[in-house]
């Protein structure tokens, strides 16, 4: 039986990460058809695109530094091109308050901040020591982004509900990180292999916590119509010699109760 090479799995699964990272950009893209249908991008946050366009942006330019990165570079590469589409897009249609917020996030975060780091580590750092300083600030990054699904989970408890954490979202994230934690860990890169390894552990705990609150809420709204429907009954019952003017109007009320339930 034939082994392969740590250089041969190192492109397995680099060109797997490649793969699954560029679904998960395009994951959006029904969230900017109906933004685009709508012609309005109210009711909707920039944030996530631009903290994705900077985390793209800061892995671009680690890639850059490293040798023989080019399946970074090719992902991260069509990340900044993909997050900079819905940056625009969300720009075009967004209302005058949430176009000036984002335009500010942009100026000071993708530029000043980005700017300010590319900048210090050129001035500052020579050779392997730039390339190490830059991995510290992407594992940094990288592990703060793997973080804030943490509310989204607290909120899950909170209200039992998994409205808010889609399971296709979650286990192609876990997909994500388990492959991109391999390439780390062959081409012996721990900035890139150590952040994966909490990214693979909260996807693991979100898909978890799906299967636990994904019937919850059913359950819940089913409850609500029985109780209802049992209302209803008991009031049609203890109604019988009322107008037709009156168990209309009761009708009505009740199925008002049940749509503001549903």
């Amino acid at each position: 039986m034939t082994h392969l090479s740590a250089h041969q799995l190192q492109f397995i699964f680099g060109l797997l990460g490649n793969i699954i990272s560029f679904m998960v950009f395009l994951a959006p893209m029904p969230t900017f058809w109906t933004i685009y249908k709508k012609k309005t991008s109210e009711g909707f946050h920039s944030i996530p695109y631009v903290v994705a366009l900077m985390s793209a942006m800061l892995l671009l330019y680690y890639a850059v530094l490293k040798t023989n990165a080019i399946l970074l570079i090719s992902i991260n590469s069509f990340g900044c091109v993909i997050e900079l589409f819905y940056i625009a897009l969300y720009l075009f249609y967004a209302p005058k308050r949430q176009k000036i917020f984002t335009l500010k996030m942009l100026v000071m975060f993708n530029l000043g901040s980005y700017g300010v780091m590319v900048g210090g580590t050129m001035l500052i750092f020579h050779g392997n020591k730039r390339t190490d300083a830059v991995g510290w600030i992407c594992a940094a990054f990288n592990l703060a982004v793997f973080a804030s699904p943490l509310s989204i989970m607290k909120k899950v408890i909170t209200t039992k509900s998994v409205e808010y954490m889609p399971f296709s979202l979650s286990f192609f994230l876990t997909l994500s990180a388990t492959m991109w934690f391999f390439y780390g860990f062959f081409i012996k890169d721990p900035f890139i292999a150590l952040p994966n390894i909490v990214g693979f552990v909260l996807g693991m705990i979100q898909m978890i916590m799906y299967m636990i609150y994904r019937d919850r809420k059913r359950n819940v709204l089913e409850g609500k119509e029985e109780k209802l429907e049992e209302g209803g009954n008991k009031y049609e019952a203890n109604h019988q010699t009322l107008s037709t003017f009156n168990n209309q109007r009761a009708t009505k009320e009740i199925n008002m109760i049940i749509n503001n339930n549903a």
